[in-house]
C-alpha cells in the first residue's frame, strides 16, 4: 500500500500546480540548510562548553564529512525510491535532530549531534535539486535553480535575524536557537508534506522542454546504469571544473569576514556589511541571469562571462589586500560585484549540468546531483582543514590568489560542457505569392 505522503503524478503539471511544487522545493532546501546554521550562536556555544576554535573546526569538519557522505548516498537513494518517499520523514527527523542539539553539554555530545544532524540532512536534501529539475522545464530551468541557490544563501540570513530578534528575549542562551529551529522546521516539513508530490518513474524519465511538450529518450525497460552518466567526457568537465569553481565560492561562505579582517584590519562590522553586498547582488544575480539564459537557451556564454568577470573581481581584490587604505566603500562595491559575477555564472551552470545529466539518462538527476553535494560538501572540509594552515604560514592574499588560480581553472571545462554558444538562427519562413512558394 502506497504511503499517503508519497503522492504521485501520472501527468505533468502546468501553471500554479507546477510553480506550487516548485515553491515547496525551494522551502524544503531553505529549511533544511537553516537547520544546519549554527554560526550565530559559535561565541556562546564556545564559552558554555568551554571548547577552543580548534575543536570546533575539528568537529565542524567531521560534521561536514558525514554530510559529503550523506549526500552520494542519498542521490543513489532518491533515485531509487522517489524524492517525495525520502524527503519528507527525514525532514521530520531533522527537526527531531535540532531538538537533540540542546542535550549537548560537552564537546564530545557536540561532534555526535552535528554528525548525526549533517548525515540526515545530506541524505534528506539530496532530495531537493533531482525535484528542481522534474518540475522545470529546461525552459525555464536556470531561473529555477536560481531560487533554488536562494535556499542556502537566505538560510544565513535567516539564522542571523532569529538568533538577533530572539537570543535576547532568552538570555542569550544557545539552546534557545535550537528549540526555535526545531518547531519551526516541523511546522513548515507539515506544510511542504501537504502541498508536495512527485512525478512517476515513467515521467521522471522524461526531457521535459516546455510543461507540455517532453520527449522519451530511455528505454523504460531497462534499468538505469551509472556507466552511462560517467562515461561521459562532458560531466567529468562539470564535476572537476566545478570544484575548482566552489574553491573561492567556499572560501568566501566561510572565511569571508574573517579574511577581510585578518588581511585589512576593519571591524567585524564593517567585514559583515561588505559580505552582505556580496551576498545581495548575488541572490538577484541568479534570478535575473537564470531568466536570460532561459529566454535564450545559453547555458555556457552566461557561465563564461560570469567565471571570466569574477577572475578580474577576484584578481583585483587580491591586489587589494597587500594595500593600506581601502575604503569601506571600494570594498563594497568590490564584494557586490564578485558576489553579482559568481551569481552570473551559477544559474547556468547548474542548469547546463542537470540537462548534460538528463541527456545521458533522465533517470539519474539524483545520482548526478549526489555527487554534487559530495564535492561541495568535500570543498568545505578541505577549506575547514586546509586554509587555516596556509594563511597561517603566508597570509590570506596568498590563499586568495590559490582560489583564484582554480577559477581560472574551470574556464577550459566549460569549453566541454554540451550545448550551444549562439542562438540558432531562426527557420526561414514560407510565403506564398502567386501561386508560387517562396522561401
Amino acid at each position: 500500500m502506497r504511503l499517503s505522503y508519497a503522492r504521485e503524478l501520472d501527468e505533468y503539471p502546468t501553471g500554479a500546480r507546477r510553480m506550487k511544487i516548485l515553491t515547496m522545493a525551494v522551502l524544503a532546501i531553505l529549511i533544511g540548510s537553516y537547520e544546519g546554521q549554527i554560526a550565530p550562536v559559535v561565541p556562546l556555544l564556545l564559552k558554555d562548553l568551554d571548547m577552543s576554535l580548534a575543536t570546533y573546526g575539528a568537529v565542524s569538519g567531521t560534521a561536514a564529512v558525514a554530510g559529503a557522505i550523506a549526500s552520494i548516498l542519498g542521490g543513489r537513494l532518491t533515485d531509487r525510491l522517489g524524492r517525495v518517499r525520502l524527503l519528507i520523514p527525514l525532514m521530520a527527523l531533522t527537526a527531531i535532530c535540532c531538538f537533540g542539539m540542546t542535550l549537548v553539554h560537552s564537546p564530545r555530545d557536540l561532534l555526535i549531534a552535528r554528525i548525526v544532524l549533517a548525515f540526515v540532512d545530506g541524505v534528506a536534501m539530496a532530495s531537493t535539486a533531482p525535484l528542481i529539475r522534474d518540475f522545470s522545464p529546461r525552459m525555464g530551468r536556470a531561473q529555477a535553480f536560481g531560487f533554488w541557490t536562494w535556499g542556502p544563501v537566505g538560510a544565513n540570513f535567516l539564522a542571523a535575524a532569529v538568533a538577533g530578534w530572539t537570543l535576547p528575549i532568552f538570555d542569550n542562551s544557545w539552546r534557545s536557537q535550537f528549540v526555535i529551529m526545531g518547531c519551526f522546521s516541523l511546522v513548515i516539513s507539515v506544510v511542504i508534506a501537504l502541498n508536495i508530490a512527485d512525478l512517476s518513474p515513467e515521467l521522471r524519465a522524461r526531457i521535459q522542454h516546455t510543461e507540455r511538450a517532453g520527449t522519451q529518450v530511455v528505454d523504460l525497460g531497462r534499468p538505469p546504469r551509472l556507466r552511462s552518466l560517467f562515461s561521459r567526457p562532458n560531466i567529468w568537465a562539470h564535476v572537476v571544473g566545478i570544484s575548482l569553481w566552489l574553491v573561492l565560492y567556499i572560501t568566501l561562505s566561510l572565511f569571508g569576514q574573517t579574511m577581510l579582517v585578518g588581511a585589512l584590519g576593519i571591524s567585524s562590522a564593517e567585514a559583515s556589511t561588505i559580505m552582505a553586498a556580496f551576498w545581495s547582488l548575488n541572490l538577484i544575480t541568479l534570478i535575473v541571469t537564470g531568466r536570460l539564459s532561459d529566454r535564450t537557451q545559453l547555458r555556457k556564454p552566461f557561465s563564461l562571462a560570469g567565471t571570466v568577470a569574477a577572475v578580474l573581481v577576484t584578481a583585483y581584490l587580491a591586489v587589494s589586500l597587500g594595500q593600506e587604505g581601502v575604503s569601506t566603500g571600494t570594498l563594497m562595491v568590490i564584494g557586490a560585484l564578485l558576489g553579482g559575477s559568481l551569481g552570473i555564472a551559477y544559474a547556468p551552470w547548474m542548469a547546463n549540468y542537470s540537462e548534460d545529466a538528463e541527456d545521458a539518462d533522465p533517470r539519474l538527476q539524483g545520482t548526478a546531483w549526489g555527487l554534487f553535494g559530495f564535492l561541495s560538501k568535500g570543498i568545505a572540509v578541505i577549506g575547514l582543514l586546509v586554509i587555516p594552515h596556509v594563511v597561517e604560514a603566508t597570509n590570506w592574499q596568498t590563499w586568495l590568489f590559490v582560489a583564484l588560480g582554480c577559477l581560472v581553472l574551470f574556464i577550459p571545462a566549460i569549453l566541454l560542457f554540451n550545448g550551444p554558444w549562439r542562438r540558432p538562427s531562426p527557420a526561414p519562413t514560407t510565403k506564398v505569392t502567386a501561386g508560387k512558394a517562396e522561401a
